[in-house]
């Protein structure tokens, strides 16, 4: 099965990289460009990418702008928004997280990681093990938006105590693999129960789960490091 991106940033430079990159992968095809967030958002309803490969500061309307449209448009359920960023830690892609994107990379990341983070994405992981992410996840999503709770208390009493179990460990950073081996279970298992607490909660991906961890205070973020 082929993955379909589309490519949202100004730079055209940047635009051609990509395309090359990606067009090498016999599975994947680049089926659009865009160099603003209105186009961006214009040519996702129109091709229905599996990932979007989105520039978060674009002059016009911005990445964090189209992303929110594209995640909140029920006829583009399918597709994922993946965040480009200058920066390690940004609050506008914290912003982007809540509003469902699957995760981010920073511009300068290698052939072979952009190739497997579409992937990762397209088959609707998250990025949100690396300890960069994690930091963003601990500073900026664990407190609630004012107004806006992702996951009330009500909504995970619908949860299992194997569903919370898992959800706090895929929230800690863990893979399916290293969730199986810590719970003595298979990783189709947990992978079943990942996404029957994604569809409990209405998550989109399990970016967004990880997200409803924190926000619900099921998890619990770390504390600030001592020196």
């Amino acid at each position: 099965m082929t993955i379909r991106v589309l490519l949202a940033d100004d730079q055209a430079l940047l635009r051609a990289t990509f395309r090359i990159l990606i067009e090498s992968c016999p599975d994947m095809d680049v089926v659009a460009e865009a160099t603003d967030g209105r186009e961006a958002v214009d040519l996702a309803r129109a091709h229905h990418p599996d990932v979007v490969l989105m520039d978060i500061r674009m002059p016009g309307t911005d990445g964090l702008t189209a992303t929110t449209a594209i995640c909140a448009d029920p006829e583009l359920a399918t597709t994922r928004v993946l965040i480009l960023t200058t920066f390690e830690i940004d609050e506008y892609v914290a912003q982007a997280l809540r509003a469902g994107a699957s995760g981010f990379l920073g511009k300068d990341v290698g052939a072979d990681a952009l190739v497997s983070a579409l992937r990762t994405v397209a088959a609707g992981d998250a990025l949100l093990s690396p300890l960069a992410t994690r930091a963003l996840i601990t500073r900026y999503l664990a407190a609630p938006v004012p107004g806006s709770p992702l996951a009330p208390p009500e909504a995970l009493a619908a949860l299992t105590a194997r569903e919370r179990e898992v959800m706090v460990l895929a929230a800690e950073g863990l893979s399916n693999a290293e969730i199986a081996d810590q719970l003595v279970v298979s990783p189709l298992t947990v992978r079943t129960h990942v996404h029957r607490t994604m569809t409990k909660l209405n998550a989109r991906d399990r970016a967004q789960l990880v997200v409803r961890a924190y926000q619900s205070g099921l998890v619990q973020p770390a504390p600030p490091a001592a020196y």
